[in-house]
């Protein structure tokens, strides 16, 4: 790799954050911001990186020598799926601001629904003073599905807490003080969820995984009465109406859900207003802008001094 070689920004991002990111980064380096209406039409053979969050649908046609690409978030679907993308390695982002947001988001959503927050504004609403009985973490146990980086920074923050905390992943992991099941031991692992965690990339094996077969498997009898589903990992591992059919005969109790199988989630959506269900606007764990180019620095010095690519998409898993 030429030293140096400019690098695209193709970013749906926030402008302000991008430009304050931009005054500490890519040192001696051009930079091609998409944003700016004199790149649009830009020659950009020239360029040997590419750092994108849903990009131009003809980004890889135009920039045609590119040798790296990289996500400006954890989830590289929208990479992999667009046209034309080049043979070359796709770079995930991994870092502590993404990794501790998202282990922040998954811990508040599960201890919401141990403490009981839905029932307890619903009292507020009607003035109505009344003490819940209280179920303990360590009666609660919490299935992870998706036990990569994110996931097993929530599993050891869950455990903190004082919550049981099991694992599944396509292939068995092993993750310290947390049992763990592959493919193949899925029914058993739902057998024992109470509140069951989604941070699953998203597949063809994993599209429409979140549906009723697999909510009807969850444990029935557990501290919560009845198991919640929380989701951050994408929205189309989820089918949006299995969840609602789910809450509303009684198979779940409570779900939170930070992604849609469309996004922004349509105003006619019953979830907006469900009494079961936390919604947010798919910000669990939103990418700081100036981590996400230092660690794109990081990985072009090491590709330019000979060094491998750390985080390299497996094309063949699609994570």
């Amino acid at each position: 790799m030429q030293k140096n070689s400019p690098v695209i920004l193709d970013l749906k991002f926030d402008r302000a954050q991008i430009a304050t990111a931009l005054k500490g980064a890519f040192a001696g380096r051009e930079v091609i911001d998409l944003a700016l209406p004199a790149n649009r039409s830009r020659d950009l053979s020239g360029a040997g990186y590419a750092v994108v969050w849903r990009p131009s649908a003809d980004l890889f046609a135009r920039a045609s020598n590119l040798e790296v690409v990289f996500s400006g978030g954890a989830g590289v679907d929208h990479v992999m799926t667009l046209p034309a993308l080049p043979d070359v390695p796709v770079v995930r982002f991994v870092d502590p601001t993404l990794t501790n947001r998202m282990s922040e988001w998954v811990v508040m959503q599960c201890l919401l629904h141990l403490r009981q927050f839905k029932a307890y504004e619903a009292q507020n609403r009607k003035r109505l003073w009344h003490e819940l009985a209280q179920p303990e973490a360590a009666e609660v146990t919490v299935g992870i599905m998706g036990t990569g980086v994110l996931g097993q920074d929530a599993a050891r923050k869950l455990k903190v807490m004082g919550f049981d905390v099991i694992g599944w992943s396509r292939r068995k992991k092993q993750i310290e003080g947390v049992e763990t099941f592959d493919a193949a031991g899925l029914d058993a692992f739902l057998a024992r969820t109470d509140i069951l965690v989604g941070l699953l990339p998203l597949t063809p094996d994993t599209t429409g995984i979140f549906n009723a077969s697999l909510f009807k498997k969850l444990r029935r009898k557990g501290a919560l009465g009845g198991p919640v589903f929380v989701n951050a990992g994408r929205g189309g591992s989820q089918v949006e109406a299995d969840v609602l059919a789910a809450l509303d005969g009684g198979i779940l109790a409570g779900a939170s859900l930070d992604v849609f199988e469309t996004e922004p989630l349509p105003l006619q959506s019953p979830l907006w207003t469900h009494e079961k269900v936390f919604v947010t606007p798919h910000a669990a764990a939103a990418s700081d802008v100036g981590a996400l180019f230092s660690h794109v620095e990081r990985q072009m010095d090491r590709i330019e001094n000979g060094e491998p690519l750390e985080h390299v998409v497996d094309r063949a898993a699609g994570y």
